[in-house]
């Protein structure tokens, strides 16, 4: 019980906000909305946390975006659309859009979701992209989870815990030319998943996300999901653009990155208590996603230094 409690405080730290939300939704019986809050701005930017409560029985509608926008995927899910096409956005993938793109979100198969998001003026953005050698205007409108982006998105999730401290701008400008680069090796067009497939994927990923330490192996997923292992992992890597198993370990490295910045316990600890059989294991897989030991990482970026 101490393992399960001691999991829940970390996961409910940064989706706590997003349930007192839906809740008091529900009991008012009000339509879904979603409300932004600003965490830090400058001249030609701003970072905000972004709450929406909408569910299957909203109707989306159409939106623009006012500025180049980098969200990542805090907690929840959801899909968006633009002229790239459509894509699922789950946690610790990256919603891109360019300024003046029409887009809309959809909560078919889950309510709610939490995002941190990146607002870079036009002009702001063109001159970054013009001094670091990338091309400024995103021509897909999703990264999914990848080890690439692992060290921005988890410090910029810390910053949804407590903004004091965080360089939010030198964090979106890392996010910003990383996106960037990661677009110009990839294809050209990336096809979307279909609705069949996000039916089958969205409850995994929202009951990986809840507890990804426990999530069970491929096998136990795709029962979960109705469908052969097989198909199961074709299906899940076409909606999320990572498979199976490096979704959940992102999941769990998000947990134990984000929990070694915090608590002064025991890296063994850290490492069983985030579904790491032991932690040799978990000592080489952390330093593959984060360019640096466990013991190292928590030393450098440890809350109040």
């Amino acid at each position: 019980m101490k393992v399960a409690r001691r999991e829940a405080f970390f996961l409910a730290k940064i989706a706590a906000d997003l349930d007192r939300a839906l809740a008091e939704r529900a009991r008012s019986g009000a339509g879904g909305s979603a409300v932004a809050r600003v965490l830090a701005r400058g001249e030609g930017w701003r970072v905000e946390d972004v709450l929406c409560t909408s569910g299957p029985g909203d109707r989306p509608f159409e939106e623009r975006h006012a500025s180049v926008g980098i969200a990542i995927v805090a907690a929840g899910s959801f899909e968006y659309r633009s002229p790239a096409g459509r894509q699922l956005m789950a946690p610790g993938s990256l919603l891109l859009g360019n300024a003046g793109q029409p887009f809309e979100c959809f909560h078919d198969h889950a309510a709610g979701d939490r995002c941190l998001a990146f607002q870079l003026d036009p002009g702001y953005f063109e001159r970054l992209a013009a001094d670091a050698g990338v091309t400024p205007r995103f021509r897909l409108n999703r990264l999914p989870p990848l080890r690439a982006l692992s060290p921005f998105v988890v410090r910029a999730l810390a910053g949804l815990e407590s903004s004091a401290g965080v360089a939010w701008e030198e964090l979106g400008i890392h996010l910003a030319t990383r996106a960037a680069r990661l677009l110009a090796g990839m294809p050209t067009e990336m096809r979307g998943p279909t609705p069949a497939a996000l039916a089958r994927v969205t409850p995994i990923v929202r009951t990986i996300d809840r507890d990804p330490d426990s999530a069970p192996p491929l096998t136990g997923l795709a029962r979960d999901a109705g469908l052969s292992p097989y198909h199961f992992l074709r299906t899940f890597e076409s909606a999320t653009g990572v498979t199976p198993h490096q979704y959940v370990l992102r999941a769990r490295l998000r947990q134990a990155a984000l929990r070694l910045t915090r608590e002064p316990g025991r890296i063994l600890d850290v490492a069983l208590d985030c579904g790491f059989a032991d932690v040799s294991n978990f000592n080489r897989t952390f330093r593959a996603e984060f360019g640096a030991s466990p013991r190292a990482y928590r030393a450098s970026n440890a809350v109040g230094r």
